[in-house]
């Protein structure tokens, strides 16, 4: 089932920049690559998707993170929730997109 894909402000911003960013046109593309792949099943198995203890999403939602890159220096992630959750079941789904940043 897709779902659709939310950005908080700083989230959106960091998505931009990244996009606007000529050197980094590599990591932008994998990291679009992950959105999409987020959207339809964001426990596809490259995404590496596991629960970020770290942080809180909003109204105390839990935060997952998820591989936009592997294996290379400051590696791209995306932090995520589920947010806001689904009103009625005909509803659709909805992930708020918290962060996208290099790993430190």
């Amino acid at each position: 089932m897709p779902f659709e894909l939310k950005y908080t402000a700083e989230a959106q911003k960091q998505f931009e920049d990244l996009s606007k960013d000529k050197s980094l046109e590599k990591r932008f593309k994998a990291v679009k690559k992950a959105l999409n792949f987020l959207s339809q099943d964001p426990t596809y198995p490259s995404l590496k998707t596991h629960k970020y203890d770290s942080l809180t999403g909003p109204n105390g939602a839990e935060v997952f993170e998820a591989y936009a890159e592997n294996q290379t220096p400051a590696a791209y992630r995306i932090f995520w929730c589920y947010y806001p959750l689904k009103a009625s079941p005909d509803a659709v789904s909805t992930i708020t997109i918290i962060a996208i940043t290099p790993h430190p």
